[in-house]
C-alpha cells in the first residue's frame, strides 16, 4: 500500500502537466495562427517548428515590456520574499525561541527554503529540511522545528483562504470561466459569492479562536498550543502581503492588458494552488491553464509571457541566488563538526 501510495501524487501531476501543456500549446498555435503571415509559417512546419515560431511570438511580448514592468515586478518579488522571511519569524515568536537568531539568519534561511521548496515541489518535505538544518543548528528542537514549519505552511494557507474569500465576495463570477477546463468546475455567482463568505467565516473562527484564548489540543505527550492573538495580527498582514507581492510580478507584467488586479490576484490564488496540490514543481502548465480559463479576455500569448516574467523573479533567481548559500553554509557546518572531532595537540 505504501509503495502505491507514492506512486499516486507523481502520477497526477505527471497527468496534470501532460494534460495542461497540451491544452495551453493549442491556445497558443490557434492564438498565434490567427496573423495569416503566421498561420503560413505554422502550416509549413512540423511541431519543433510550431513551438519556434510560438516562441518567436511570445519573445516579442517580453521584448515588448516597457523597463518599469520589470522594476515593479521586482519590487514586488521583493515584497514577497520579505514576507516569506516574516512567516519564519512569527513561527519563531510562537515557539518563544526569537532570542539569538538574527532577522537576517531568519530571512536567509527563508529565502533558501522557499527558493528550493518552489522549484523542487513537496514544500512541507523539502523546505522543512532546509529550516532543519539551519534550526536545529541554532538550538531548537526537532520538534520545535515541526512546529515551525507547521505553522509556516499554515501562514500561507491562511492567507489564500482569506484573500480567495475577499476575492469571491467581491468578484465571484471569476469561477464560472473555469467550466471551459471541467463542467465540474463550472460554479456559478451565487454559489461562487457563497464560498467567499464561507472562507472569510473559516477565517473568522480561527481569529475569534485567538481572541478567546483557547487551550491547548493535547495528544499523548504532544501539546498544540492555539496561536495567541499577537501572532495572528502578523499573520492577519504577513500572509496577505506574500501573496498579493507575488501576484503583483504577474499584474505588472500584463499592466497593458488592462486587466485588474483582483482578476489577477483571484487567476494566481487559484492557479498556484491548483499548482501545489499537482504537486508539479513551479506549477509549469496547470497555471497557465487555470489563468487562461479565468482570463479568456487577455491573449495566450501574453499569459504565457507573463507566467514567464513571475517564474523568472519567483523561481528563477532566487533558487540561483540560494545555491551559493547552501553551499557556504554546509561548508561551515562541515568545518565546525571538524573542529568538534580534532584530537587535541600532544603536550611535549
Amino acid at each position: 500500500m505504501k509503495r502505491i501510495n507514492d506512486f499516486i501524487w507523481p502520477t497526477v501531476g505527471l497527468i496534470a502537466v501532460v494534460w495542461s501543456v497540451r491544452l495551453l500549446y493549442f491556445k497558443l498555435q490557434s492564438e498565434v495562427a490567427a496573423d495569416p503571415a503566421v498561420k503560413a509559417l505554422l502550416d509549413a512546419a512540423g511541431v519543433w517548428g510550431d513551438i519556434r515560431v510560438i516562441s518567436s511570438v511570445i519573445a516579442e511580448k517580453l521584448a515588448g515590456l516597457p523597463a518599469s514592468a520589470y522594476v515593479l515586478a521586482g519590487l514586488s518579488t521583493l515584497l514577497a520574499y520579505a514576507a516569506l522571511a516574516w512567516y519564519d519569524r512569527i513561527a519563531l515568536l510562537h515557539i518563544n525561541r526569537q532570542r539569538g537568531i538574527s532577522f537576517l539568519y531568519v530571512a536567509v534561511c527563508s529565502f533558501v527554503t522557499y527558493a528550493l521548496s518552489h522549484n523542487i515541489g513537496a514544500s512541507v518535505f523539502s523546505g522543512g529540511m532546509v529550516r532543519f538544518r539551519a534550526y536545529t543548528a541554532k538550538g531548537l528542537s526537532p520538534a520545535e522545528v515541526a512546529v515551525l514549519v507547521g505553522l509556516c505552511s499554515f501562514t500561507f494557507g491562511f492567507g489564500t483562504v482569506l484573500l480567495l474569500g475577499l476575492v469571491l465576495a467581491y468578484e465571484p463570477e471569476i469561477l464560472a470561466p473555469l467550466g471551459s477546463l471541467s463542467e465540474s468546475f463550472a460554479i456559478g455567482t451565487t454559489a461562487g459569492r457563497w464560498i467567499g463568505f464561507a472562507l472569510l467565516a473559516f477565517c473568522t473562527v480561527y481569529v475569534v479562536g485567538a481572541w478567546r484564548n483557547l487551550p491547548p489540543l493535547k495528544i499523548g505527550s504532544f501539546e498544540l498550543i492555539y496561536p495567541r492573538m499577537p501572532i495572528v495580527a502578523r499573520q492577519l498582514v504577513a500572509a496577505p502581503m506574500e501573496l498579493i507581492g507575488a501576484a503583483g510580478i504577474i499584474y505588472f507584467a500584463l499592466a497593458h492588458e488592462n486587466v485588474s488586479f483582483m482578476l489577477v490576484l483571484g487567476a494566481f490564488l487559484l492557479s498556484f494552488s491548483a499548482g501545489l496540490l499537482s504537486q508539479v514543481p513551479g506549477g509549469v502548465g496547470v497555471m497557465e491553464a487555470v489563468f487562461l480559463a479565468v482570463m479568456p479576455q487577455v491573449p495566450a500569448t501574453s499569459v504565457f509571457a507573463a507566467l514567464l516574467v513571475w517564474r523568472l523573479f519567483y523561481l528563477i533567481l532566487p533558487l540561483i541566488l540560494s545555491l551559493p548559500v547552501v553551499l557556504l553554509f554546509e561548508r561551515s557546518q562541515l568545518g565546525k563538526a571538524s573542529s568538534a572531532v580534532k584530537p587535541p595537540a600532544e603536550i611535549h
